[in-house]
């Protein structure tokens, strides 16, 4: 029976492992790895437009906490502005008021102008009093946007790079994916027909991932407990051979030989 030479990633382990297997079972594990990397790169082609939205939907709102604080400013300006002609008519007529007490000739008159006159200075210190609390509120909104001014410009500079960023990852995986859809066209063509059609009918099934590491006599994915004949004959790497439970294909990763132990002294 053919055998080829394989590299597989052994999960326990960060280096590839070297050993004897069936040429399509090498192939299908290829074929897997092409598969996870294309879905890899369709994954990010999905998330990273949905992450730039959420950026930029973050400018916006840091933007719109800028555009409430200067409708703020505004409004306060605006009532800032109607008090003071309020005050400036209260204390005309409060001047015009203390004239014409000069002129009063009975006490009934004297008595009704003193009144007035009251009346207009509890009108210009209610209007400042209120004029103080708009003074007080505009020094606020005014530290408020700029707060908000300076946070949209740090906004503005960390998105853009991460928007930046991001363009450059989306560009990546589209290269990624179009090179990968390339070496499966041509990896698939080495392998024979039924095999194809049975190793994407079970990728469908197992969320894409159609061949799995048989090992401490389970399949790695589904995690049931192989039979031992089936795992014994897994262990050889000299066939194609599915999982029972869940229809994968299983390849085996020989343990790495121990250290050899020191010679007696």
């Amino acid at each position: 029976m053919l055998s080829e030479k394989c590299e597989v990633s052994d999960e326990r382990a960060p280096y590839a492992r070297v050993f004897t297997v069936h040429p399509d079972l090498e192939r299908l594990i290829r074929l897997q790895s092409l598969d996870l990397q294309a879905a890899e790169a369709r994954r990010q082609q999905a998330t990273i437009p949905e992450t730039q939205r959420a950026l930029d939907q973050k400018l916006e709102a840091a933007r719109a906490v800028v555009v409430e604080a200067k409708a703020r400013q505004a409004a306060n300006q605006t009532d800032r502005r109607a008090l003071e002609k309020d005050l400036a008519a209260v204390q005309t007529r409060l001047s015009r008021y203390k004239d014409q007490l000069m002129e009063v000739k009975t006490n009934r008159e004297y008595h009704a102008m003193q009144h007035e006159i009251e009346t207009a200075q509890g009108e210009v210190k209610r209007v400042e009093d209120v004029m103080l609390e708009l003074m007080v509120g505009g020094d606020e909104i005014g530290s408020a946007l700029k707060a908000a001014e300076a946070g949209v410009k740090t906004a503005e500079q960390q998105i853009t790079k991460e928007h930046a960023d991001l363009d450059t990852q989306l560009a990546a995986a589209g290269k990624t994916l179009e090179e990968v859809m390339s070496a499966r066209a041509a990896l698939v063509a080495t392998i024979p027909a039924g095999v194809v059609a049975t190793y994407e009918q079970v990728a469908r099934g197992r969320r894409g991932v159609a061949v799995a590491q048989a090992r401490d006599g389970l399949c790695s994915e589904c995690h049931v407990r192989l039979r031992p004949m089936v795992y014994q004959e897994v262990r050889h790497n000299t066939g194609l051979i599915q999982c029972d439970h869940c229809q994968r294909f299983l390849y085996f990763v020989p343990p790495q030989p121990s250290e050899a132990s020191p010679a007696p002294a």
